[in-house]
């Protein structure tokens, strides 16, 4: 995730890559970031918290409270913390640094690596205006971004966050179909593929409901038509819905850990 945000901040052109500090665990992990991206890199955390006047926390939650134990001292007053992990609450970050701290609650997806992320974030009161509003051009710099209730956040990873993956499942699912009629595999993946993007595009850029646009493909006993009861049949959006009541409660069981 931190890679995808990287590539799509320095692709914007927002932030030279110059001015970028990434710190890892391996010095594997650091060459392969060095070399694509060209920006600064260290194995010591401190460094990073240090340098950054905006610094992300893009570790697994469960690495936040040892991460923030080893960088608490090292940060100044002016640093924004920037988190993007599910469950990890302002209020957890807050108590782990013991102190006053700037702190953004985000949760972006990893189609920012080519600039078409959607990110939502929450932030606490000890931002500045002018602070607040650079946070969200980070954000703006790799795809959409929706300032939004930390009530709402345990929800982000299941519309938006971890959602992604269903998408490429259902890619690979039509691809797979795809195969099966006799096109090639790398045929069936840009059909597929394509056919989701231009559909996505549908819905963002004419406003028209996704219903409405879903109908206008149903020809009255047309193949679409046919498709669709079947995926009724088979409980398609059922199963979307339960997923998505699966990821919201693992979100909010992460934040109960804390």
């Amino acid at each position: 995730m931190a890679q995808a945000m990287m590539n799509g901040i320095i692709q914007s052109k927002l932030v030279n890559p110059e001015d970028i500090i990434a710190s890892a665990k391996t010095e594997e992990t650091l060459d392969y970031v060095k070399r694509n991206f060209e920006v600064n890199v260290t194995l010591d955390n401190n460094v990073v918290a240090q340098e950054a006047d905006y610094l992300f926390l893009a570790v697994k939650p469960y690495y936040y409270s040892t991460v923030i134990e080893e960088i608490r001292e090292y940060i100044s007053e002016h640093t924004v913390v920037i988190t993007i992990a599910a469950g990890v609450t302002i209020q957890s970050i807050e108590e782990s640094f013991r102190r006053d701290v700037k702190v953004v609650r985000s949760m972006p997806n990893t189609p920012s690596l080519v600039g078409e992320g959607m990110t939502a974030y929450c932030i606490n009161h000890h931002l500045s205006e002018e602070e607040a509003k650079y946070v969200h051009e980070i954000f703006a710099s790799f795809g959409s971004v929706e300032l939004v209730n930390e009530s709402l956040m345990d929800a982000v990873p299941a519309i938006s966050g971890s959602s992604p993956a269903y998408v490429y499942m259902f890619i690979e699912a039509l691809a797979d179909g795809g195969v099966k009629q006799g096109f090639t595999r790398k045929q069936a993946y840009t059909f597929a593929a394509q056919a989701v993007l231009g559909a996505a595009k549908m819905v963002l850029e004419t406003g028209t409901h996704p219903a409405e646009l879903k109908d206008n493909v149903c020809t009255p006993g047309g193949t679409t038509i046919a498709a669709v009861a079947e995926l009724e049949r088979n409980h398609f959006r059922a199963a979307i819905l339960e997923a998505m009541e699966s990821c919201t409660k693992k979100s909010v069981e992460l934040a109960n850990k804390k």
